[in-house]
């Protein structure tokens, strides 16, 4: 075979035995230097950059099989994976929604890999399936994004995305018999579907070339407006802003299909906001909110009263009313001690989610701001749905919380009355575990809260074996959540912990921004001195210690393993941001330069590389035994971060830890991949961080 310096030689030592050390596949380097503001940067594994090339797809193929080899050695890995499919195995549904006269939700028996889309004309109605995304690939791998019905309930248009990929096409169908309709709308990314008449708004970009497809920058967001029964190309440009490509734009037309509003964004936080009256793509826009130091998001309108909830001179959110005819604001309802996360209008109420530490509350309030009611809600639990129209009396919400599923509760607005709608079985004893939340010092003082969740009677004698999981940024908020693998750590005697760190949006925009660009520093800081508490007070120890997170989570995980290595005994860094340096120049990478800040930035650069995971990893470190999971079709965060960590962290690490790399084939970021395929990515997942805790599997 041609260039065989290039190829990858898989050698095992004499014994491939669990336990014994491991001989990773060996890898080209290449000189490849950067400069940054005179500080030379070695970036010897660039090539791994390229999705395309044959030289990768050896790479990932040579390094698969060494984990996959470890992983098959486990002896109870069949046992986590038989109990993890039996927990998978129940009923479940989401929250109705209604549109245009009937309810719609998702239902799945348990093992479908994706949930079959079903809709009922009244709340006791049999329902009907309406579309089964399970038959749209052989492999269960494609899933369905947004389902939305025009307004006169004619017709539907739906987005499905293949193996993860954020990229969507949209198909319309007749909504009465789901009948597909001939066209079919590509190259559709970060967008919603959004009706007026007989046609639909959508967000897209131009179509890319095959080779960039999957990481290629996403530059010059455009706006479209689609007219049913037309093809693609006779498609209408409603928006766009050809002198500043790293925007995004995302169109929403109002119930009453009155006003069309434009939001723009240029990073993850804060956006600019417009509104004209909608029937003629020509009247003029007015400015609801200019530039993106706040966040503004319609939540309806009241005639020509625009209700928003916004962050502008309130961190913790408001409500306020843009009178469209004199362009004046009202405020409603104002900042209160508890962040407002969400508003929706059910019936002619405005239903308010808030959250207080960390956990979710429900409050009614009338269309011009008096409150009215709380809606009660079990202690230490998320609402993970919110569903209500101005056209119907019924809210539907959903909570849930670590030991129990989704469960959802149906709601009177004019009666007050309150239903369990959906309650599944699983089989799991949660009245055997017990949840806490307690309130820690990080390293500069800060006081940061953290919820524990164990078996009732845990000794607290520094002997359990724990898992810490964080995410701190975006201003996402981690809440109480159900997640089926880890009931099967905590059925063997494992704690699970999670911090609320700052970058979060537990507390508002300034908790979020404290955990930003020259700040982020602080979420290591806050996450490494949960760590600290645990082991202070004998919930555990640094050989039973383990740390897990996602995405930005698994920035947090590979910036505290080089750190602090000394500190944990597994690290399960998935899907992360590893290249602080770079992570601008791959598709959406660029948006999150508003919380990380960016290395074309002198000070920025500098708070970058002193925290990147990719650039701090020594010579002669004895790591955590670390398994590294991304997917090669993430076109959200590119392999490529995790692809160079995992080289450079078995390049320099010393030891006998298992440092390895599991690359999942059609899949991407996380969103929609089916459950075969969760359960075999996350059986792997914990049995490598429970073998490697020296936990046994009880029987």
């Amino acid at each position: 075979m041609r260039n065989n310096i290039y190829l990858l030689l898989l050698i095992f030592c004499c014994s491939e035995a669990v336990g014994q050390a491991l001989v990773y596949p060996s890898i080209k380097k290449v000189e490849q230097t950067d400069t940054y503001f005179g500080t030379s940067v070695n970036d010897p594994y660039r090539w791994l950059e390229d999705d395309n090339s044959l030289e990768t797809a050896n790479w990932v193929r040579a390094e698969n099989e060494v984990t996959f080899k470890y992983l098959a050695g486990i002896p109870f890995k069949d046992q986590v994976k038989a109990r993890m499919k039996a927990l998978w195995n129940y009923p479940r549904q989401s929250a109705p929604k209604w549109q245009s006269g009937s309810y719609y939700f998702y239902k799945n028996d348990g093992m479908q890999n994706q949930s079959p889309l079903f809709r009922s004309k009244g709340i006791k109605s049999k329902p009907e399936m309406i579309l089964d995304p399970n038959f749209m690939s052989k492999n269960g791998t494609t899933s369905l994004k947004i389902y939305k019905v025009s307004n006169d309930g004619k017709y539907a248009a739906y987005a499905v995305s293949e193996a993860g990929s954020d990229w969507m096409e949209i198909h319309v169908m007749e909504n009465e018999t789901s009948r597909d309709m001939s066209e079919v709308l590509k190259w559709v990314k970060f967008s919603e579907i959004e009706w007026e008449k007989d046609g639909f708004y959508y967000s897209g970009y131009d179509e890319p070339s095959k080779s960039t497809a999957l990481s290629g920058k996403n530059e010059y967001h455009k706006v479209y407006f689609h007219k049913v029964g037309t093809p693609q190309s006779n498609d209408q440009l409603i928006y766009e802003d050809k002198s500043h490509p790293l925007r995004n734009f995302g169109a929403s037309v109002s119930t009453d299909e009155k006003y069309i509003y434009i939001a723009t964004t240029e990073s993850t936080s804060g956006n600019e906001l417009v509104v004209r009256e909608a029937g003629n793509n020509k009247n003029p826009y007015k400015t609801i909110a200019k530039g993106f130091e706040n966040s503004w998001t319609v939540i309806d309108n009241n005639q020509n009263n625009i209700i928003l909830l916004t962050n502008a001179d309130a961190p913790k959110n408001k409500i306020v009313i843009y009178d469209f005819n004199t362009g004046t604001f009202t405020t409603i309802v104002p900042e209160q001690k508890d962040v407002i996360l969400d508003v929706v209008r059910s019936s002619n109420k405005l239903v308010c989610h808030f959250m207080k530490d960390a956990s979710s509350r429900l409050a009614v309030y009338s269309l011009i701001g008096v409150f009215e009611k709380d809606i009660k809600l079990p202690t230490y639990c998320t609402v993970s749905a919110l569903n209500g129209s101005k056209e119907d009396s019924l809210l539907f919400y959903s909570i849930s919380s670590f030991t129990f599923p989704e469960t959802t509760f149906m709601f009177n607005m004019v009666t007050g009355n309150q239903n369990s709608y959906f309650k599944p079985a699983i089989d799991f004893n949660a009245a055997a575990f017990e949840t806490k939340q307690l309130f820690y010092k990080s390293k500069d003082g800060t006081s940061v809260p953290m919820f524990l969740v164990m078996k009732k009677g845990t000794l607290l004698d520094g002997k359990n074996p724990l898992l810490l999981f964080g995410y701190g940024g975006f201003n996402i908020s981690k809440t109480p959540e159900f997640n089926i693998e880890r009931l099967v750590f905590l059925e063997n005697g494992g704690i699970f912990a999670m911090p609320n760190l700052r970058g979060g949006g537990e507390y508002g925009e300034e908790w979020h921004e404290a955990g930003t660009k020259l700040h982020k520093q602080n979420v290591f800081d806050d996450f490494i001195a949960a760590a600290e508490y645990l082991i202070k007070e004998k919930y555990t120890n640094p050989n039973q210690l383990a740390i897990g997170g996602r995405s930005n989570g698994g920035l947090l995980v590979g910036a505290a393993l080089t750190q602090r290595p000394d500190l944990f005994k597994v690290a399960l860094p998935a899907v992360g941001v590893m290249d602080m340096l770079r992570f601008h120049k791959f598709t959406i990478g660029w948006a999150w330069t508003g919380d990380y800040g960016s290395s074309d930035n002198k000070e920025q650069f500098e708070a970058l590389f002193a925290y990147s995971p990719l650039h701090n990893i020594r010579k002669g470190v004895h790591y955590p035994a670390t398994l590294v999971t991304t997917a090669d079709h993430d076109d959200r965060v590119v392999p490529a971060h995790s692809f160079k960590f995992i080289s450079t962290l078995q390049e320099k690490g010393e030891g006998n830890n298992p440092l390895l790399i599991r690359i999942d084939v059609d899949a991407g970021h996380g969103s929609g991949k089916p459950v075969s395929k969760l359960i075999d990515e996350q059986s792997d997942i914990f049995s490598f961080m429970m073998y490697n805790l020296g936990m046994t599997i009880k029987n």
